[in-house]
């Protein structure tokens, strides 16, 4: 199973993005393989955008062969942890505090480490720093 990041099904729905293409390609080569599959966290970010239907986007998704499936409970703990790390290390560099609410990306990066899948994702740094994943990425093909 491939886990896809936020970014992963926007920039598929995005024809002038300059990753367009790969993420297409990273969406039907996780259909074809072992298959494809978003959290509920990544479908209320992608739900949260603007000029999207909402209502009929859980079917469209659903429709190109993604899954979309619930966070498991073991993803929380492992969530938390990698969360906490961070907030140290931004409070130590910029010397400002994050928000307390876990950022999504650490959901979507718990979930995929806990399961032990790969993750489709642009946004490397993060879920190389925090999380112990195998990561699908335009740069690293």
């Amino acid at each position: 199973m491939t886990l896809l990041d936020t970014m992963v099904v926007v920039y598929a729905r995005t024809p002038d993005s300059p990753f367009h293409q790969w993420a297409k390609e990273q969406i039907a080569g996780a259909v074809a393989g072992g298959g494809a599959a978003i959290n509920a966290v990544t479908l209320a970010e992608l739900c949260a955008e603007d000029g999207v239907d909402a209502s009929s986007l859980l079917q469209n998704v659903l429709d190109i062969g993604i899954h979309v499936l619930d966070l498991p409970a073991s993803a929380a703990a492992r969530c938390g942890e990698a969360y906490r790390a961070y907030r140290k290390q931004r409070k130590k560099e910029s010397g400002r505090d994050t928000p307390r609410m876990p950022l999504p990306d650490f959901f979507i990066g718990a979930h995929a480490e806990v399961m032990g899948w790969e993750l489709a994702t642009n946004d490397q740094q993060r879920f190389r720093n925090y999380f112990h994943v195998k990561l699908s990425t335009p740069r690293a093909r």
